[in-house]
């Protein structure tokens, strides 16, 4: 069994999205085991709702506090201490669950996953990783947000982790590495960029050079670096394209009844296109680094949403992903490899 703490009291749905969602995780997956953390009350009131029950493979796990969207990180760290968030973390920390799962406050999530759980060896910040879909299937692109400012060090400790990453899930012996940039000529891009793009040719890793936005989606890429003030512009940039591009579709379909007509003879070619594009199933974003596993779940996701980002924390928690990223690592360091 790999066992799951989440978080039943974060993002903007809490209890009502949580659960239904960790119920139907275990149909999907019978090696799972969830702690729901949260008000006890409200759980099991959401419990009964859904005509679910605590068991041996889902329990409740009380904590009162709960740390609010825009509670300031520090505040959240120094004050919530009973928070679910926090408590989710602890377990991870204690050995109780393999992963947590939190839909909660991303600076609250990442403050506190950092001061519990401590980041690993040889590396300076945690980042947050997530994959995107692309023409050839999907690209992990790290950092989405944790590190506005990074040193070229700590893009090439990204690289090095998110290549381990998809190496332990995906089974890639040597995943392509690319390095996000306002051209792939090597004298474009900025001095920390450009100090990053030596320091990758130097290392172990499989790293093809720079790369533009377009490549993230188009390109035949394993992994995408960058800091998280460029990655996070990206990520919203593209769930908004995606939002965009569907409601027009829509709009465009209903504007007559020959329209409406074609839609209809369409129907599973869109279907198919909607889940493709659908945000909803790459929900889900590690932060990576850490002593241990935590996902971060988009703030408002839905059931399906959320469900994706717990398949996600098991994924991880079951390729052992920090153990192996540590010991790599550590291999790294002997070998002066790491800086």
């Amino acid at each position: 069994m790999t066992t799951i703490a989440l978080d039943g009291m974060g993002g903007d749905h809490g209890p009502s999205v949580v659960v239904p969602a960790a119920l139907a995780t275990l149909s999907d997956e019978p090696a799972a085991r969830f702690i729901l953390v949260g008000r006890r009350e409200q759980l099991v009131e959401e419990l009964r709702r859904c005509r679910g029950h605590e068991s041996e493979r889902l329990r409740v796990h009380h904590a009162p506090e709960i740390v609010a969207m825009d509670e300031s990180p520090a505040q959240a760290l120094r004050t919530k201490k009973a928070s679910s968030m926090r408590v989710a973390i602890e377990l991870v920390k204690q050995g109780e669950a393999q992963a947590a799962v939190s839909a909660g406050n991303t600076g609250a999530l990442m403050a506190t996953a950092r001061f519990v759980l401590k980041t690993l060896p040889g590396i300076d910040r945690p980042a947050i990783i997530r994959n995107l879909p692309s023409v050839r299937g999907h690209a992990h692109v790290l950092d989405l947000g944790a590190n506005v400012d990074c040193t070229a060090e700590q893009l090439v400790q990204f690289a090095i982790m998110g290549s381990i990453l998809v190496s332990a899930i995906e089974g890639k012996e040597r995943p392509r590495i690319g390095l996000l940039n306002v051209g792939q000529e090597n004298i474009k891009g900025n001095e920390i960029v450009k100090q990053a793009a030596e320091l990758l040719r130097a290392s172990h890793v499989n790293y093809v050079g720079y790369v533009e936005g377009n490549d993230i989606y188009t390109g035949d890429l394993d992994v995408v670096v960058c800091d998280g003030f460029v990655g996070n512009i990206a990520l919203k940039a593209s769930e908004g394209l995606a939002q965009m591009i569907w409601q027009f579709m829509r709009q465009e379909f209903s504007r007559h009844w020959s329209r409406r007509l074609a839609a209809l003879v369409a129907a599973p070619a869109l279907r198919a296109l909607g889940r493709r594009v659908d945000p909803r199933l790459y929900n889900g974003a590690t932060l990576i680094g850490l002593n241990g596993t935590v996902v971060k779940s988009h703030g408002g996701a839905d059931v399906v949403a959320f469900q994706q980002a717990i398949r996600e924390a098991l994924s991880e928690a079951n390729h052992n992903v920090p153990e192996r990223i540590g010991r790599e690592l550590g291999l790294m360091l002997g070998a002066g490899q790491v800086a």
